[in-house]
């Protein structure tokens, strides 16, 4: 039989071998990864407060997000971040989403800060459930289930007067929001973010919008993706990574939804004809670009006429990395989009630094729902 001290020397051996070995493979994680376990460790051990505070009132929805650790730079998607299920209410009525809004807060004094802690804001909806609960099971699975986004930049919108999207008060939204630092990279912050989703009960003067997701896809060489440099005007790409955001077209050919752009200007475009998947002629509303840092316009250009419908400006800050403020496109009247006609994303982007930048260019694209608004009616 073993002797106890030699079953606690083995003990002992086994926790500092295991120790050695996690601390090989979380050194050699991405900064992205990296967060994702630090912060379910600060939460899971009480060391930050893990939990959602909701305060829902009558028209306004709001959630106060976990405490969340800022201890260096996060560029765009790689910041600590926490989900949720919520519901505006557990009633089965309709209500009328009519706006979004995320703020950032010292999680110590309470005091609201910089906008350069918001990375984005998404809202998605389970889908299968959303268009059964309206009677329109043949939309299942046809788009992505994504209703919107916020992100730096675009903290705040309001969807044109008389428009709106309509949830039952029962369903499900899932929420995730995540944190952003480009610029301090000695820091020990505490982060909250609070997420408010606003609504209205009365329909008789709304219209229901759906929600279509288009974004850039961009060529890469699938065999030698990092090779440089890329061959002038062939709108290819360097992907940031090859596992996500990358897609195939019809064709095979690989594609990246996330890709490094050279220092300067330069502009990319994409096809956006399978994502908007019209088979009628739709009346687009509004548009909630995202892009990151370094972007300086996105819109969308009709190939079959040769005109832009719609340019969305963006400005930069001027001393540091991020983002002022994304133009969105919004209108009562709004734009026709017809299925015959050809489309293309166009984003322009001007890189001042000193180094290559990661670069997204997507939108939240809003359409008068004419067969949701008969059933609802």
């Amino acid at each position: 039989m073993f002797q106890k001290s030699k079953i606690y020397k083995y003990i002992g051996f086994s926790l500092l071998l295991s120790t050695l070995f996690g601390t090989v493979i979380y050194s050699q994680l991405s900064n992205r990864h990296k967060a994702i376990i630090k912060t379910q460790f600060f939460h899971i051990t009480g060391l930050l407060n893990g939990d959602w505070l909701v305060y829902n009132h009558a028209g306004l929805y709001q959630m106060e997000s976990p405490t969340f650790l800022i201890d260096g730079i996060y560029k765009s998607m790689e910041g600590p971040k926490a989900s949720r299920y919520v519901q505006l209410n557990q009633k089965k009525e309709v209500l009328w989403i009519t706006g979004f809004e995320i703020k950032a807060f010292d999680a110590d004094t309470n005091k609201e800060v910089s906008n350069d802690f918001i990375c984005h804001m998404n809202v998605d909806l389970n889908d299968m459930i959303y268009y059964e609960n309206f009677g329109l099971k043949n939309r299942i699975g046809k788009q992505y289930p994504r209703l919107t986004s916020l992100s730096h930049g675009l903290e705040k919108f309001d969807f044109p007067k008389g428009f709106a999207v309509p949830v039952h008060g029962n369903d499900f939204l899932y929420v995730t929001t995540q944190t952003l630092n480009h610029n301090i990279p000695v820091i020990n912050k505490k982060i909250k973010h609070e997420v408010a989703i606003a609504y209205e009960e009365d329909s008789e003067k709304l219209k229901p919008l759906l929600s279509k997701t288009a974004y850039i896809q961009l060529p890469f060489n699938a065999f030698n993706p990092y090779k440089q440099p890329l061959d002038p005007g062939s709108n290819q790409c360097i992907p940031v990574e090859t596992k996500n955001h990358t897609y195939t077209n019809a064709s095979g050919e690989k594609l990246s939804g996330h890709w490094k752009i050279p220092l300067g200007e330069i502009s990319y475009r994409s096809s956006i004809d399978a994502h908007l998947a019209l088979d009628q002629p739709m009346r687009l509303h509004f548009a909630a670009p995202h892009v990151h840092p370094f972007a300086t316009s996105i819109g969308i250009f009709d190939k079959t006429t040769g005109k832009m419908l719609f340019n969305c400006p963006i400005k930069n800050h001027k001393k540091t990395i991020g983002l002022d403020k994304i133009s969105v496109f919004s209108s009562e009247s709004g734009i026709w989009l017809y299925p015959n006609h050809n489309y293309e994303m166009v984003i322009t982007c001007h890189n001042t630094s000193n180094e290559e930048q990661d670069m997204m260019g997507s939108m939240f694209l809003f359409f008068y729902d004419k067969e949701l608004d008969e059933k609802i009616n």
